[in-house]
């Protein structure tokens, strides 16, 4: 059990990635192990996946060590705007 929650993981992606729009679900049944997220940030401008993902890495660094699942989907402003949202 990592004691992080939804919301504690949204508002430290926002603070570290300027990210306009976080998604996170808990998908552990409340132990908060698991989380599954959608992350906007004009951070990822001009960056790869793999880039992408290992700034979200970095941002959630200590939080990482005690969560056993975390998937991510990154987008930039432009990108999720395409998508319809």
């Amino acid at each position: 059990m990592s004691g992080y929650t939804e919301e504690y993981l949204k508002q430290k992606l926002i603070e570290k990635l300027q990210a306009t729009h976080v998604e996170v679900i808990d998908e552990s049944d409340g132990c908060g192990g698991k989380f599954s997220t959608v992350i906007v940030s004009p951070q990822f401008q001009g960056k790869a996946i793999l880039q992408r993902h290992r700034l979200v890495n970095a941002a959630l660094a200590e939080e990482l060590k005690t969560i056993h699942a975390f998937s991510q989907k990154t987008y930039t402003p432009e990108q999720w705007a395409a998508e319809g949202h």
